[in-house]
């Protein structure tokens, strides 16, 4: 595929939020918030970096992404069919019983563009990390890419991972940290303590950036800067949870709370999108 220009990129990242809150409104399902603040990094990763093609999805060489921050699957699984990788009509069973489009990521042999089944928070980057090692032993030539969330930061297992990481120089491994500064039911600061992400993935040995995470132009950078060899990569995404539509910036309500039809028409309206 192409990669995709900014200005294309920003209106994908629109007709992707449209998507996610009218599914949101019609499935009655929850973490609209926590989906809308990871958009903009998906977008781009999937029209503009990744190596991977819809109709060769098993191949060795694909790049690997894992949505690590499993309760944001509603985005991954919008910007997936918007990909090509199944239909959009397809989500219309998204949480429904029996669906595979449930309210986290299945297993990979269920979904073609789905790497690992996650939700239990903690686990997707020392998965990512066994396939980054992989192309060593190996011989393969993809990179690994991870999304997680800033309350997963918490867990033990991401700072174990992100410790062998770095022993091992594993370079073609790059994570991204969707800090929209909200856990399920308080500030993350006021759960944790004041956030110092950048420096704690610094003193674990890898390379550390810290950005915009809502601003397109910032996120490609990232991708045209020649990064340091021998290390792996954390980005700090500063993002808003419910990032694009006002009213539901920066408000944890929207974790859990489902749309109704007037506000779906407020939020096209403010998107610019008609579906």
């Amino acid at each position: 595929m192409r990669k995709k220009s900014l200005s294309d990129l920003k209106k994908l990242a629109s007709e992707a939020r449209a998507r996610i809150i009218l599914n949101s409104s019609k499935t009655g399902t929850p973490h609209l918030g926590s989906c809308l603040s990871c958009v903009d990094i998906l977008i781009v990763l999937y029209f503009y970096q990744l190596k991977i093609d819809p109709k060769k999805h098993s191949n060795p060489n694909r790049d690997r992404f894992i949505l690590s921050k499993g309760h944001g699957a509603a985005a991954l699984f919008q910007i997936l069919a918007m990909r090509g990788f199944y239909p959009l009509s397809d989500l219309e069973d998204y949480g429904k019983d029996g669906s595979l489009f449930a309210e986290h990521p299945p297993a990979p042999d269920y979904l073609p563009g789905i790497e690992a089944a996650t939700g239990s928070l903690g686990h997707g980057l020392p998965i990512g990390l066994g396939m980054a090692l992989s192309t060593k032993i190996n011989k393969n030539n993809f990179d690994v890419y991870v999304l997680l969330g800033d309350g997963e930061c918490n867990e033990g297992s991401v700072w174990e991972a992100a410790n062998v990481a770095a022993a091992n120089r594993i370079d073609n491994l790059t994570v991204f940290i969707d800090s929209n500064k909200w856990q399920a039911t308080d500030r993350s600061e006021d759960l944790v303590g004041e956030s110092t992400l950048k420096e704690k993935w610094s003193a674990f040995g890898w390379e550390s950036l810290e950005i915009n995470g809502n601003n397109m132009k910032e996120i490609l950078q990232i991708f045209k800067r020649k990064r340091k060899k021998g290390y792996p990569l954390a980005v700090i995404l500063n993002t808003l949870k419910g990032a694009g539509v006002s009213f539901m910036e920066d408000d944890n309500n929207w974790h859990y709370r489902i749309p109704n039809e007037e506000e779906v028409k407020l939020s096209f309206s403010e998107l610019g999108v008609r579906l």
